[in-house]
């Protein structure tokens, strides 16, 4: 039985939490790179209807990109998607989390690894299309083998017609709000990804930048800059699309 006492103690924790989100939101907002770009937010009316559904990317045995420091995408995707979600919860958006353990979701009748990730994959892309009006976010991070120089976020996307303007919407205020020097654009997937392919609603799957540069792994690492980019897609979300303004 919890004690009065431990749920104080879990109540000021909680709000500790929203403090810091919320200070890392107004410097964001603060620190905008260019004044005429910084993004109004809508707050959830934008979303009104919209259940946001965040798929922290692997989980489990199957732990994604490392790093040549060691670090496992899998940890750095859950750790950004508990912030996404605790973000969007003090704006009063619905949101869900795939996952929010380090877990893979297959079934319990997968034995190998390779029956394990498909089976996974099965099942998220089955609960995306359980929930009615979904949104989905798919947060990853990128790696490249040839060479530790390539660094920024990058949004991906499978559908235009669906995906492109939050893709795009998404990529800028990345850019702006992290990473001025970031040239990269929203780009559609030139390679099959199951979640992706087998999902009919809106959905960006967002690289929030490459382990395989060390200064950048660094940063992935740490607490401050996974909120930075939880806060960053937050506004992406809140935000009114350009082509939705009128």
């Amino acid at each position: 039985m919890r004690t009065r006492k431990g749920r104080t103690r879990q109540g000021r924790r909680g709000l500790v939490l929203a403090a810091v989100l919320l200070f890392t939101i107004s410097a964001i907002w603060h620190s905008w790179s260019d004044p005429l770009t910084v993004p109004v937010l809508a707050g959830p009316a934008r979303l009104k209807g919209t259940t946001v559904v965040i798929d922290a990317g692997h989980g489990g045995e199957d732990g994604g990109a490392v790093s040549p420091a060691g670090t496992v995408e899998s940890g750095v995707n859950l750790s950004i998607a508990l912030r996404l979600n605790a973000i969007l919860g003090l704006y009063g958006v619905n949101s869900v989390l795939l996952r929010t353990e380090d877990v893979s979701l297959h079934d319990p009748g997968a034995k190998t690894l390779h029956e394990k990730k498909a089976s996974d994959l099965r099942n998220r892309a089955e609960l995306v299309e359980s929930i009615p009006d979904a949104l989905l976010v798919s947060i990853h991070q990128n790696t490249y083998a040839g060479s530790s120089r390539y660094h920024g976020a990058q949004v991906f996307y499978t559908d235009p017609e669906r995906s492109l303007p939050l893709a795009q919407h998404t990529q800028e205020i990345l850019r702006q709000a992290l990473d001025p020097e970031n040239t990269r654009q929203a780009s559609k997937l030139q390679r099959a990804v199951y979640l992706m392919d087998h999902i009919t609603c809106p959905a960006i799957l967002v690289e929030c930048g490459f382990l395989s540069n060390p200064e950048e792994d660094a940063l992935l690492r740490t607490s401050g800059y996974q909120t930075k980019l939880a806060a960053a897609l937050a506004c992406a979300l809140l935000s009114p699309i350009p082509e939705e303004k009128t």
